[in-house]
């Protein structure tokens, strides 16, 4: 568990894709949110009652398969709200054909009862979250600001970027959305990728090959 400012993060993640899912809770009254459900929900959900505190909201930075996942499970113990870019709409619902894609037996996900919107600000109990739309490895990827600190899915990596050989996404856009819309948010950004370790704006303003030119992209 990561203690800041005003909140407390705690996350895992599992095979086969190792995704980061993110539980965000406010230390004065319990409360929590859960980024990106996906396989490794049950151990998030064991430590959510281990530590008693209530989860009130699902946030999705996008609707892949891999991010996606453990929302069945959270909403059907939990009964919150569920938070997506209406840009994603059709990938979240194509859950099952996604999963088969990759070789997984996928059951549909609750349909998102609330929208993000770009320049939205979510009030959750302590949390205040800024939202971004990144598009590019999705049409409707978002990341969220909480103070400095930025979720931002699978749009920038630590050394990498989203992939951009999956139906909807397109390199070009994605390192538009980085160059213009996660760097100016400065150096001192800390970053929560969808995979892999936390990283800096400033970190990968300087040694991500994706923004330095010396690379483009394959697979994750």
């Amino acid at each position: 568990m990561r203690v800041v400012s005003t909140f407390e993060i705690e996350s895992d993640g599992v095979g086969p894709f190792f995704k980061n899912g993110y539980i965000l809770s406010c230390p004065a009254t319990g409360n929590a949110i859960y980024i990106d459900p996906g396989d490794e929900a049950s151990r998030l959900l064991a430590r959510i009652r281990e530590r008693r505190l209530s989860l009130i909201a699902v946030v999705l930075t996008h609707a892949h398969v891999d991010h996606i996942t453990g929302v069945g499970q959270v909403v059907e113990e939990w009964g919150i709200p569920i938070y997506l870019h209406p840009e994603d709409r059709s990938i979240y619902d194509a859950l099952p054909e996604w999963g088969y894609w990759f070789g997984l037996t996928c059951d549909p996900a609750p349909p998102p009862t609330d929208v993000l919107e770009e320049g939205q600000t979510l009030s959750l109990d302590c949390l205040r979250i800024r939202v971004h739309h990144t598009p590019g490895h999705s049409p409707g990827s978002v990341s969220l600001q909480v103070e400095n600190h930025l979720f931002c899915g699978d749009t920038v990596f630590q050394g990498s970027i989203g992939r951009t050989d999956l139906p909807s996404s397109s390199y070009d856009v994605l390192i538009e959305t980085i160059r213009n819309r996660i760097l100016p948010l400065g150096d001192d950004t800390i970053l929560y990728p969808g995979h892999g370790p936390v990283t800096t704006v400033g970190e990968e303003r300087l040694y991500n090959p994706f923004l330095t030119g010396a690379a483009r992209p394959v697979g994750f």
